[in-house]
């Protein structure tokens, strides 16, 4: 099997729920009796479709799908066995991820029930990527079921990393004023913190944070981080073992979604002004 990362190596070297999803991954491929060869490829740094052309790997997971993925379009239209670790609305492959919309708008009802109002998006990465629409959308969903239509202003993009969410978060504060922040990635959240705390602004007193992944160190965090619990082993595991069956050519669902559960930690409070200005239109 093949396992194409679409990020950096150096997105890849800072990921830190990749260990347990590969480890899932590789527990399903070698129930099978295969093997998983890993490609980090970051978008233009080349093809990887050869991997099937050549018979090196009989099928691939792509991790991260991007709308912009040319190589993945053409082995899914040639026929060849693709599991999507992530989903791509439209492409005719099965999918297998968490519910990154539902999983969201939880981590951001969370913030409302504490009677927060101005809440912030830093997003997980780009938009080409899907996860990070999905989380953007679950961020907007949670928002106008309470009335509050999101403001533009209240958004900045990440990249993975924790510089990343330092630049963004400085972004925000910039532009806005804001009682909380759903930051789409733990990583991208540490990086948020980091910015705050710059600002002489205190977390959770000034502003409550919440992340998502449920990193290993986001329980050592300072303080210890609210987040959303993302099941990395299990979610390998799955796409591991709907390759195998694509490769035997069993059926496959085309889309499977696994559940997340948010995770309350110190970074989140009340709102400490039950009247604190509100932006609803």
């Amino acid at each position: 099997m093949g396992l194409v990362l679409r990020q950096s190596p150096e997105q890849v070297a800072g990921d830190a729920l990749l260990a347990e999803t590969l480890r899932g991954l590789t527990s399903a491929a070698r129930a099978g009796g295969f093997r998983v060869i890993v490609e980090a490829l970051q978008p233009g740094s080349g093809p990887y479709a050869d991997l099937l052309r050549s018979g090196r790997a009989d099928g691939v997971v792509v991790s991260g799908p991007r709308v912009d993925d040319g190589d993945l379009l053409q082995i899914v239209g040639e026929g060849f066995p693709v599991v999507l670790q992530g989903s791509l609305p439209g492409l005719d492959a099965p999918s297998v991820d968490v519910d990154n919309r539902a999983g969201a708008k939880g981590a951001v009802e969370h913030l409302l029930a504490l009677g927060h109002r101005r809440i912030g998006c830093i997003t997980n990465a780009p938009l080409a990527y899907t996860a990070a629409r999905e989380r953007l959308e679950g961020y907007r969903d949670a928002l106008r079921e309470a009335g509050i239509e999101p403001d533009p202003a209240w958004v900045a993009e990440g990249a993975f990393d924790a510089a990343s969410g330092h630049r963004a978060m400085k972004e925000l504060l910039a532009r806005t004023e804001l009682e909380a922040v759903f930051a789409a990635s733990d990583v991208v959240a540490l990086g948020a913190i980091g910015a705050l705390r710059t600002a002489h602004r205190r977390v959770p007193d000034d502003v409550s944070i919440v992340g998502f992944d449920d990193i290993p160190l986001a329980a050592f965090f300072d303080p210890p981080l609210t987040t959303v619990r993302l099941p990395a082993y299990e979610l390998g595991h799955a796409v591991g073992a709907a390759l195998l069956n694509r490769i035997s050519r069993a059926s496959v669902p085309s889309r499977t979604l696994l559940p997340t559960e948010l995770v309350v930690r110190a970074s989140t409070r009340a709102s400490p002004s039950p009247h604190s200005p509100r932006r609803d239109h």
